[in-house]
């Protein structure tokens, strides 16, 4: 049976000097009294795929496929709960009666702590079930969300508290999910999965948007829009305590946990850090984190301000304000981030065929053509709405090429036991030098340049706009990052690829059998004098 090739472990039965191929459980027999071993001739790895009854991992091609749409589900709704607040942000500014660098801070206290316990629960991700530590982390989430919904307007720092806590909750999940569905499936079907997966970012993004704005339209208060996403937290809970299963780490990639040995937390740090595309690639989609990060929180109140400037819509003097433009720009980030995910994996997989390099070079392509759009999109605001949105349309088409392909990246350099570690590092270095910062950051040059001269509308469009022209360069930097993660791609992926737990990095191909009293054990050439 397919299931039970991950259930394979190393005999300790093989004769002296035998060849690693011949040394597994499933090709070999001992003799119950004469101790002889007889070894079966080695079998091709068989591809994986949908006819299969039964994935490597024991569990069924639709059950697998079940519990890659309720993780999308809940990557759905995590990604619309934090940016309903951006959606409303008019509102909350004329509630709490706050200026461009509070908001700001809404963000980055999220991310702050989001970044921050991502490593904890990438440890236990690593060590523990995951099922269980995604249930509580969203559970716990959703209450405070809920929460957040009563602050009264006297007590701003308390939203800001509610809104860090969340981003506990939040952490619990984004670190964990991903390893879950790379234990799920292999090669190209992995990618597919995966840019299902991650399509689920740009999508709930834009749905929060457009559910935030909606709700405040129907019920004439924004607080009633931080009141969706709790009711379908709870429902995420209970569909993965009924349908996900937790599959064995690194079956699909014919490993058994016993022969990927768990090291420490240190040891893994210091591995993954010594890891150049691993690194590289992080940083790039640093970059990709400080664009959205701060676009997700400014487009809105800046395509609001640009309208008031052109005088085609009201100043928002007191709440409710316009949602116009958080419903339109929900929506074409929910169509780019269609497009964009589903486009990168697809060029990704073409150009894999001729060029091992094409994941980073893919990436680096998406940033590069997308900072120049952005940057237009800036300019012609001011004169062109209708301008304006077509090269948002096609900025964040192309930034939305990286999401799927990063993760990609991520797994197949990293080992399967250090990938929760691993998506946690990703995690905190990208929202510690990407988004955690970026929407407080343009929040207080906005300000500082606003200060310069007298209050006016078409001041604190201006100011808003030189300081979102920042993201452009930034993104000129990312896709700097992913041309460098294309030199060491190739060989970070072989070293993946033959890694073997009993030595940290000693490759299969590197080892010998020596035996023990009648028994063989499996040790590493360089500790065999001959």
């Amino acid at each position: 049976m397919a299931s039970k090739r991950g259930q394979a472990s190393y005999s300790d039965t093989a004769p002296f000097l035998a060849q690693p191929d011949s040394t597994k459980e499933k090709n070999s027999e001992r003799s119950q009294y004469s101790g002889e071993v007889k070894h079966a001739e080695p079998s091709p790895v068989e591809e994986v795929g949908p006819d299969e009854p039964e994935l490597i991992s024991g569990l069924s091609f639709c059950r697998s496929l079940i519990i890659v749409f309720v993780l999308c589900y809940v990557n759905l709704i995590n990604y619309m709960d934090r940016f309903t607040v951006a959606g409303v942000l008019p509102d909350i500014e004329k509630y709490f009666e706050i200026g461009d660098s509070k908001s700001g801070l809404l963000q980055t206290v999220f991310i702050c702590s989001y970044m921050v316990l991502a490593p904890v629960f990438g440890y236990l991700g690593d060590r523990y079930n995951r099922k269980y530590i995604m249930c509580c982390g969203i559970f716990f989430w959703s209450a405070v969300t809920l929460g957040s919904s009563f602050v009264p307007k006297e007590h701003f720092w308390l939203l800001l508290l509610t809104r860090g806590m969340v981003g506990i909750g939040e952490a619990s999940y984004s670190t964990i999910a991903p390893t879950v569905i790379a234990d799920l499936f292999v090669s190209d079907l992995r990618s597919k999965m995966l840019s299902i997966f991650y399509v689920a970012i740009p999508f709930g993004s834009g749905l929060g948007y457009i559910a935030g704005s909606k709700v405040k339209e129907a019920t004439k208060d924004w607080h009633w829009a931080l009141r969706v996403t709790p009711a379908l937290g709870l429902v995420a809970v209970v569909l993965l305590i009924l349908c996900l299963k937790e599959p064995q780490r690194g079956a699909v990639e014919h490993r058994s946990e016993r022969s990927l040995v768990h090291t420490s937390w240190f040891t893994d740090l210091k591995v993954l850090v010594r890891n150049p595309s691993f690194i590289l690639s992080s940083l790039g989609f640093t970059s990709v984190a400080f664009v959205t990060g701060a676009l997700a929180l400014w487009a809105p109140s800046y395509l609001f301000r640009s309208r008031v400037v052109q005088g085609t819509a009201a100043a928002c003097i007191e709440e409710p304000c316009s949602s116009t433009d958080s419903f339109i720009f929900g929506l074409i980030t929910c169509i780019t981030g269609i497009l964009g995910v589903g486009t990168g994996v697809e060029i990704s997989k073409q150009y894999r065929k001729v060029n091992p390099r094409a994941d980073p070079l893919v990436c680096a392509a998406g940033l590069l053509l997308s900072a120049p759009f952005l940057y237009l999109a800036l300019v012609f605001a001011e004169c062109s709405t209708i301008a304006t949105y077509i090269f948002i349309f096609f900025g964040e088409t192309f930034l939305s090429l990286n999401w799927a392909i990063v993760a990609d990246i991520l797994l197949y350099v990293v080992i399967p036991t250090r990938r929760a570690t691993a998506e946690a590092l990703q995690i905190v270095l990208s929202h510690l030098l990407g988004d955690a910062g970026s929407p407080y950051l343009i929040g207080v040059i906005s300000d500082s340049i606003r200060r310069r001269k007298p209050a006016s509308f078409l001041w604190e469009f201006r100011s808003l706009e030189y300081a979102l022209m920042l993201c452009s360069f930034v993104g000129v930097i990312g896709g700097g990052f992913f041309l460098a993660t294309a030199i060491f791609i190739e060989s970070d992926r072989s070293k993946a690829e033959y890694y073997s737990g009993d030595q940290g990095t000693v490759e299969e191909d590197d080892r010998i059998i020596v035996p023990q009293r009648g028994r063989s054990t499996r040790v590493p050439v360089s500790s065999v004098l001959i």
